[in-house]
């Protein structure tokens, strides 16, 4: 194609070259991979394009993940890459597409062979530790304080969200007291690692300094703010960062995430007409937000509003996800539509390809159970794929039913699968009491509270909070 190293590369070539290299990783073929790359060097195309040169190298490290610093110092020592650049774009793509751990390994092949690190492979570099929940992040953060980046408000923003997400909170606070430049980004940060960590008081302290610190508001902040608010059931404050929304946010009812946000906390505080204004609000016909509502609506024990809200969500033509079809065969079981829950439950693989998890198998075991059909209820149990294990909310469900009608040699054996999977789990010895005393064994009842003497367990004494 060309008789020596080309000063420019038409863009058509340049692009088909490319998704070339993109098909060959793909699909794992090494061979043609290396034949592009033959043919690259004759024409020394490789030379003038980083691009190239990051797909070419992502390509082979992809291919041959456990030889990954022999596949770089190949292409390091014939020059295929030398400058910083293939190396930020190779450690960001291995994150975007899963391979953190390969990320960190070419991180620490650039350290060894004294290629320039920037910021922008610091940055990514901490996303691949918080992905991998390694202690590399530290080893990173010590080398951005001895280069000199500790100013850069990016790395400091990377470097809170790494400790954040690796429940590493103090840490994270104490990084954002330290940045001499600090941005919302960094911000919203470490107001999610209070949120993730429940630290709900520290959250709102933080949400209410930030207008002092000069830092301003952006969608995420309102809505981790208002997850903080729906862990501390504090309506008030959430109807006040509610009222900041509308006064601030451009066209709020396209942010789905601020708006399921809203609707979580009405719905936690028993306010489902507020919620199911905010949900009116939405723009856009998205599952989270269809199915936040329908969480708000089981919670506060409006399931025939679940099952019609649901009929609705599929009538628009709205894929349901894996949540919403717990919270409507729940609902199904609550309102006695055994046939219709069933119904669901075979739909979800059927006509959505969800394959079911324990949650799902326990709803309909919970939903045969109250409908007094303990056959069906042990049939699902029994019959469950070997890939879904059952838990203890199903053995639970199983012996409720086996207390309420009465069966007691089933009820047993649920019982004892339960505590298999949870020898402490003081609920099960309660059920099983009951179900005892219910049908007169008191023997069997003596017999029990000796067990949980010897190991040690103790009834939950019963309190209220109602003054």
């Amino acid at each position: 194609m060309f008789s020596k190293t080309p000063q420019y590369l038409d863009s058509s070539i340049h692009e088909s070259l490319n998704n070339l290299l993109t098909k060959f990783s793909q699909t794992n073929n090494f061979k043609s991979i290396k034949q592009l790359h033959t043919h690259l060097l004759k024409t020394g195309i490789i030379f003038i394009s980083y691009t190239l040169q990051t797909n070419l190298t992502y390509s082979y490290t992809i291919c041959s993940q456990q030889n990954t610093i022999k596949t770089l110092t190949k292409l390091f020592n014939s020059s295929i890459i030398t400058h910083p650049v293939p190396f930020n774009s190779i450690i960001s793509s291995f994150v975007r597409n899963g391979y953190p751990f390969v990320a960190l390994k070419t991180l620490s092949f650039m350290h060894v062979n004294g290629v320039n690190i920037d910021t922008y492979a610091l940055c990514s570099s901490l996303t691949a530790c918080c992905l991998t929940k390694s202690g590399f992040g530290k080893q990173v953060h010590t080398h951005v304080v001895k280069s000199g980046w500790g100013c850069s408000v990016f790395l400091g923003s990377a470097l809170v969200d790494f400790y954040a997400k690796s429940m590493g909170v103090g840490d994270a606070r104490k990084v954002f007291d330290e940045m001499p430049v600090r941005n919302t980004v960094c911000a919203n940060a470490l107001l999610s690692g209070y949120a993730d960590a429940k630290m709900w008081v520290e959250g709102t302290e933080l949400f209410r300094s930030m207008p002092g610190l000069n830092l301003w508001y952006d969608n995420w902040t309102f809505t981790v703010a208002l997850s903080v608010c729906c862990g501390l059931y504090a309506i008030e404050s959430g109807s006040e960062i509610h009222a900041k929304v509308i006064r601030t946010v451009h066209d709020p009812g396209t942010d789905v995430f601020l708006l399921s946000s809203l609707i979580d906390l009405y719905g936690k505080c028993g306010m489902v007409v507020k919620a199911k204004q905010v949900f009116n609000m939405a723009r856009l016909a998205d599952v989270v937000l269809w199915t936040a509502m329908l969480g708000v609506y089981g919670r506060n024990g409006r399931h025939e509003e679940v099952i019609r809200l649901f009929k609705q969500m599929l009538m628009k033509k709205i894929r349901p996800d894996g949540v919403a079809f717990v919270t409507v065969i729940s609902a199904c079981g609550h309102t006695g539509q055994v046939d219709l829950g069933a119904e669901y439950f075979e739909s979800m693989a059927r006509d959505f390809g969800l394959s079911p998890s324990p949650e799902h198998y326990g709803c309909l075991v919970d939903l045969f159970c109250r409908a007094g059909e303990l056959e069906k209820a042990w049939n699902v149990v029994n019959k469950m794929p070997n890939e879904v294990s059952a838990s203890v909310t199903v053995w639970g469900a199983l012996l409720n039913a086996c207390c309420d009608h009465g069966h007691v040699d089933l009820g047993k054996f649920a019982a004892r699968r339960a505590l298999e999977l949870d020898p402490m789990n003081t609920g099960i010895y309660v059920l099983l009491s009951n179900m005892f005393a219910k049908c007169g064994l008191w023997d069997e009842i003596e017999r029990l509270r000796e067990l949980m003497r010897d190991k040690g367990i103790k009834k939950d004494i019963g309190c209220s909070w109602t003054a």
